[in-house]
């Protein structure tokens, strides 16, 4: 299992990391906004002349063509396998860096530094890779865990808002498979202002969640299935408006799928109204209003039948019976994911 370490010195623990296990040569991967905003914040820890590899921002290349140029200059550069992979960055880095260097050489050891809260409490942690492909979200990808996770909330003053609430809506999502106690503290957080040592205490908790479902099943074939709760209807509206050319952050449209895949859960488990209200009054208040209308279902309810968690060609979701109860492989009916839509649209007042 990948080793975690969470710190307000992200330059000091990096150093520590490298000194420790051993690496004397790395190289570094971040994006564009990375390079100019998180990379000062680390840059210490390496030195000057490190193999530095930059991709361009954006979920539009989270592509094989982006993997290869990154797989091109580890090897113009002549990489071996003795040199370690920092990835520093969100999703698009940790997904895509981590797919890279699993598969360079048949594999390099590569740290992850997620430098977005989303990062922080769900793409670096778990061991997923992948990068997109045919249109569909992480099409593409292995298991690979990196060999250390360096979690720091001194990042967080480089996001702007929205990437705030990307990240938030996966620590609502963990703490929903966890209980109340987990749901109660995030729904009653002050977003306006990041306080470092009590968020980075939050993001603790919130991969402790996490490690606890990935450790009982790596490899996603029954327990952490749960993870995917809100993910169905996420991927879809997530990759629906890439296509349009209006993408979203991924965490936002998870925080959609999440308070619609919730008005399932009550439809077709009898999960509690009460919860259910709660958790969309949250989203409502704090999250953009969502830009679907019915016109959007035929398209939502194809790319839901592609979803990996696709069951021949079926919708299948994760639901909910009660905060900290979920069920997983729900078959859904295209009807009642209609109605459920039109209720999720209800519920964020458009």
């Amino acid at each position: 299992m990948q080793r975690l370490a969470f710190t307000l010195d992200i330059a000091a623990t990096l150093r520590q990391t490298l000194v420790t296990g051993g690496y004397n040569h790395a190289a570094v991967l971040t994006d564009t906004n990375t390079r100019r905003l998180a990379w000062p914040l680390v840059a210490d820890a390496l030195p000057r002349d490190v193999l530095h590899i930059t991709i361009d921002t954006g979920e539009e290349h989270k592509t094989v063509e982006t993997l290869c140029r990154v797989w091109s200059e580890l090897q113009h550069a002549r990489v071996t396998r003795h040199t370690v992979l920092v990835c520093v960055g969100g999703g698009l880095v940790t997904d895509l860096g981590g797919l890279a260097a699993a598969t360079f050489k048949r594999g390099l050891p590569f740290i992850h530094v997620p430098t977005t809260l989303l990062g922080a409490v769900d793409a670096a942690v778990g061991g997923k890779t992948g990068v997109n492909f045919g249109g569909l979200k992480n099409e593409v990808g292995v298991f690979a865990e990196p060999v250390e996770v360096l979690i720091s909330t001194a990042f967080l003053d480089t996001l702007p808002h929205k990437q705030l609430l990307a990240g938030y809506a996966e620590m609502l999502k963990h703490a929903l498979l966890s209980g109340a106690d987990a749901l109660t503290p995030l729904l009653h957080n002050n977003l306006a202002t990041i306080n470092h040592q009590p968020m980075l205490d939050l993001v603790r908790e919130s991969v402790a969640i996490k490690q606890r479902i990935v450790e009982c099943d790596p490899h996603e074939l029954g327990p952490r299935k749960a993870l995917n709760l809100g993910h169905t209807v996420g991927h879809a509206i997530e990759s629906l408006l890439l296509d349009h050319g209006t993408p979203v952050p991924h965490g936002i449209a998870v925080a959609w799928g999440l308070v619609t895949e919730l008005v399932l859960s009550h439809l077709m488990l009898r999960f509690p109204s009460a919860a259910l209200h709660e958790v969309a009054a949250f989203v409502r208040q704090h999250y953009p209003a969502p830009p679907i209308t019915c016109d959007h279902y035929d398209t939502l309810l194809q790319l839901m039948t592609h979803d990996k968690k696709s069951l021949a060609g079926e919708i299948n979701c994760t639901l909910l019976r009660q905060v900290g109860d979920p069920v997983v492989d729900n078959a859904v009916a295209p009807g009642d994911m209609g109605t459920a839509l039109d209720l999720f649209r209800d519920l964020m007042g458009v």
